[in-house]
């Protein structure tokens, strides 16, 4: 604790000095709290409470969660938008965690347990969050705290005992509903685009109604252009033609992919699901390397990042990674828009599947591959 007062006690005559100085007080507040947190850190009532009584400041999201049948454990944070360029892991104590992180908007995350289920949750600066639920049932888990988690949390105890088609009708009615709200972009993408059965056609009409209540969003407009190339594969049945230069400067392209199964797909160093499906599509692509041909698109800000985590797995396929993101022409020209995406080819350019899951795409391979 003393190590944190010198900057402290500078950050305090500084305002001192400056009455209009806010971006110094909110260093001060910040201060405070972390040092109390910190010096209590193994004490999460006692962590909790100085969180409140601090207050949650503007720039911050707090979230604080409660779990039965889960005492002790690790969970996995990303961002679906690609704002936050890392994944954090998440320490559960007793059942218990607390969290927080500076944001600037309203930013769409994924919790990850460790079976792979997932669970939406929208961060709002200067808001506070708090889930709770039984571990062995999931699907029950709720966020509350934000007007925005409660309305998603609401979808999803509405949707956990439903049909397959009668979540989609009530996606639909969901969106129609709320199309201002990011959680209808979570869920147009969920039921509509990343699923082993995509209805592109529905899912244009879907974003035309969200695009209205979100007029300046560069996001939707971008989803617009991918959701083009994907109607394109679903309706040609055959990948464009495609040239790109990879992370070791040399050149890939369609013409290339002569495998009785190629596989391209997105990952990124912060999204957990598509490390997961990089390591395994590695592992089959060494099983049948005279079958199978693999490229990777990585969507990191950063090409040392990239090169890390190829290197620490020993990768030795292409890479694609220009550290323009989203903004990556071939996403566009291939219409692959999430992370993870995919997309399978045959030796002749023929769309064989896409947008499968992680295990849904390792079946699709074997199944190639026989």
């Amino acid at each position: 604790m003393k190590n944190l007062l010198p900057p402290f006690n500078r950050v305090k005559s500084l305002i001192a000095s400056d009455k209009s100085a806010g971006v110094l007080r909110k260093l001060r507040h910040r201060l405070i709290c972390a040092g109390i947190a910190v010096a209590n850190a193994s004490l999460f009532t006692l962590h909790s409470s100085l969180l409140v009584s601090c207050g949650v400041d503007e720039g911050v999201f707090v979230m604080e969660g409660e779990f039965k049948n889960f005492n002790q454990g690790e969970l996995y944070l990303y961002n679906i938008d690609g704002i936050r360029q890392k994944m954090d892991t998440i320490q559960l104590m007793n059942g218990r965690f607390t969290y927080q992180l500076a944001i600037d908007d309203t930013t769409t995350f994924v919790m990850v347990f460790p079976n792979y289920s997932e669970l939406p949750i929208f961060a709002e600066p200067g808001k506070k969050a708090t889930i709770e639920g039984d571990a062995s049932h999931l699907k029950e888990v709720q966020v509350k705290g934000t007007e925005l988690n409660k309305l998603m949390t609401g979808y999803r105890l509405q949707t956990s005992q439903q049909t397959p088609p009668e979540i989609k009708q009530t996606a639909v009615q969901f969106i129609k509903e709320h199309p201002e709200s990011p959680a209808s972009k979570y869920i147009l993408n969920r039921q509509f685009i990343q699923t082993t059965t995509p209805d592109y056609q529905q899912a244009r009409q879907l974003l035309e109604m969200i695009a209205k209540g979100n007029p300046n969003s560069k996001e939707l407009n971008r989803l617009k252009r991918q959701l083009d190339g994907l109607s394109h594969l679903a309706g040609s049945g055959t990948m464009p033609a495609f040239t790109a230069t990879d992370i070791n400067g040399k050149t890939v392209s369609r013409s290339q992919l002569t495998s009785r199964v190629n596989v391209i797909f997105t990952w990124a160093s912060w999204n957990y699901d598509s490390q997961n499906l990089l390591r395994r599509l590695d592992r089959m692509q060494k099983e049948h390397a005279d079958g199978m041909k693999v490229v990777g698109i990585c969507l990191d800000a950063s090409q040392k990042d990239c090169r890390r985590l190829l290197d620490r797995d020993s990768i030795k396929w292409s890479c694609i990674c220009d550290g323009r993101m989203w903004e990556t022409p071939v996403l566009t020209q291939l219409g692959l828009y999430y992370v993870p995406d995919n997309v399978i080819i045959d030796s002749r350019g023929k769309v064989l599947a896409h947008s499968l899951s992680t295990n849904d795409i390792e079946r699709k391979i074997e199944e190639l591959l026989k």
